[in-house]
């Protein structure tokens, strides 16, 4: 059965949003860089929202606001993954609980192991726990970006305590296979370290491409991985504050348990609330719906490139909605997005800020309308001309 793309909503009612993806820049540029969608909420999400707002219902959030059942019940049902409800617990966003799960088991100054180019607050959250960052880069390998299994062993006998996992990957969207996974959590486990994985963009796997939640990699994995997830990137939910930490052992449950009690006060209600109802049957069909329009939106922008920009690198990416673009064949230096954003009014996603693999790359943000991304794309190749 073919499932209709969901369509985006209009730019002139775009711009009345609020949010950074349309405040940041005048209305003269098109933003195509922060990970925000333009298309309307899962109607199961505006109604439970309304509600609270008709009732006044802007509380302090309740000590189990649905959450744990509403994601088991998700993993279960998107994923096949088996998660106890009582080794999940909320707290503010992705990256606050992997701030969190770090900081408790580091000691200051231990080395965290990051896979660059990757999201960049992947940085920032490793110093902020009083780790220090081990670069150990993707690798590629018949034109597919590889963990570097070797450099993340060598990197661990040398010391490094924790690898910082991204599940898919950001930028690449790369979905990492069950194999490598289980090869990641014995190398983990035979150095004693432990492996935090970020999986937000676990909803955005595109059909065929088989998605492998670490912890569910192998009963090593299990033993020594946390999960970090959140309904934000998939149903547009950033700005309500609501993300999920999930284990699978008796270790490492007992130290998300032992983390302040703040963490899990820092919850939204609206986020909870929002999340409950996105990881509802309910929203099944508008999330495949986005993903039929993500489908077409990543392979339109490889004939938009291989028309009007020849010369640039792009892969399309097995997961998520954003587009990691090599531009180091127009020769516009290490930070295009600069002169991209000056001279197209075309704002992308810096490629440095991923690390140094990103000098001469952008991040496209593809969860937008066609038109929008023809645009883009339009005015960007302009600039090859003038």
């Amino acid at each position: 059965m073919t499932i209709a793309p969901l369509q985006a909503l209009p730019l002139e009612q775009l711009r009345r949003r609020s949010s950074t993806k349309w405040r940041t820049y005048p209305e003269d540029v098109l933003p195509l860089f922060v990970a925000e969608t333009d298309f309307p909420l899962a109607d199961a999400i505006t109604e439970r929202l309304r509600t609270a707002v008709e009732l006044g219902d802007t509380g302090y959030t309740p000590p189990d606001p649905g959450i744990r059942d509403a994601f088991a019940a998700y993993a279960r049902r998107r994923f096949g993954w088996e998660v106890q409800p009582s080794r999940i617990r909320s707290t503010c966003d992705v990256m606050m609980g992997v701030v969190e799960i770090l900081r408790a088991v580091l000691k200051p100054g231990d080395r965290v192991i990051v896979a660059p180019p990757v999201y960049p607050p992947f940085f920032d959250c490793v110093e902020e726990a009083g780790g220090v960052v081990e670069r150990v880069p993707l690798i590629d390998i018949d034109g597919s970006w590889l963990l570097d299994l070797n450099g993340i062993e060598q990197a661990l006998a040398g010391g490094a305590r924790a690898v910082l996992l991204c599940n898919p990957h950001n930028p690449t969207g790369t979905v990492h296979s069950r194999a490598v996974l289980a090869r990641l959590a014995e190398i983990a486990a035979a150095h004693g370290a432990v492996v935090v994985s970020d999986e937000i963009h676990a909803p955005l796997v595109q059909p065929g491409m088989h998605y492998t939640p670490f912890l569910t990699a192998s009963p090593v994995a299990a033993e020594i991985g946390y999960a970090v997830t959140s309904a934000s990137k998939a149903y547009n939910l950033a700005g309500l504050k609501c993300a999920v930490m999930v284990t699978a052992s008796e270790k490492t449950d007992a130290v998300v348990r032992a983390l302040p009690e703040e963490v899990e006060w820092r919850t939204g209600l609206f986020g909870a609330l929002a999340a409950v109802a996105a990881w509802s049957p309910e929203s099944d069909a508008w999330l495949d719906s986005l993903l039929a329009a993500l489908d077409h939106n990543r392979r339109l922008l490889a004939e938009l490139l291989a028309e009007h920009l020849p010369d640039a690198d792009y892969r399309i990416p097995d997961a998520g909605y954003l587009a990691w673009v090599d531009l180091r064949g127009l020769g516009w230096g290490d930070d295009p997005a600069g002169r991209i954003l000056r001279d197209a009014r075309v704002a992308l996603n810096r490629g440095p800020t991923f690390g140094a693999e990103g000098r001469g790359h952008v991040r496209f943000n593809l969860g937008c309308a066609p038109e929008v991304l023809t645009e883009a794309v339009h005015r960007i190749a302009a600039l090859l001309r003038g």
